[in-house]
């Protein structure tokens, strides 16, 4: 009966090959995708925090800052600065958040964009050596980039209680089945748009 049950659930839940196919980040996806490619990429310079999924967009110019070589709680003295900043599932395995969240600001040109994205109601998850030690809130990531000096535009957050099941034993891939329906108070990622003030 149990690997009966294993198989149905193999067949209606499959696991996720790689982070973009995942049910969780359907909604996240298409809110950042729909934001960057708002901000005109093409004009403008672009770095992205441990990951290189927004490469793939048309921007000026492109670099992926990768842990442990580029470590956002001690970032090297010297460093360029980018119109637009992307750190997304990376502020939940930083040792100080608040730290990190002033680096993304010092990253940012004066009146350049920060996107920011974090799971909350998600397992607790240690992948490349990365240790998994915070969840935000929305209100809560707004006051980390607030606290850093960013001017927050919009926080949303998307989940519901069936998402929330699924990824407590495996990280799901999505299938046209799976809901996308939005349950506010239970919230599995949480994202901002934020910005560095311009200068005068």
């Amino acid at each position: 009966m149990t690997r009966m049950l294993d198989r149905l659930r193999d067949g209606l839940l499959p696991e996720a090959r790689a982070g973009a196919e995942q049910w969780q980040r359907v909604p996240l996806r298409a809110a950042v995708g729909a934001h960057l490619d708002a901000l005109g990429p093409e004009r403008l310079t672009c770095a992205e925090i441990s990951g290189a999924d927004q490469a793939v967009r048309p921007w000026k110019a492109f670099e992926a800052l990768q842990y442990p070589a580029f470590d956002l709680c001690a970032p090297p003295a010297e460093h360029d600065s980018y119109d637009v900043v992307v750190c997304e599932q990376v502020l939940e395995h930083v040792v100080d958040p608040f730290l990190a969240a002033r680096t993304l600001a010092a990253l940012t040109r004066a009146g350049g964009h920060v996107v920011v994205s974090t799971p909350f109601l998600i397992r607790v998850h240690e992948l490349w050596g990365m240790q998994d030690r915070w969840r935000f809130t929305p209100r809560g990531l707004r006051t980390l980039l607030e606290a850093a000096g960013l001017e927050v535009d919009h926080v949303d957050s998307w989940g519901n209680r069936a998402v929330i099941n699924a990824e407590l034993t495996r990280w799901t891939a999505r299938r046209r089945w799976l809901p996308l329906g939005n349950w506010p108070d239970r919230p599995v990622q949480v994202w901002a748009f934020a910005r560095r003030a311009a200068e005068h």
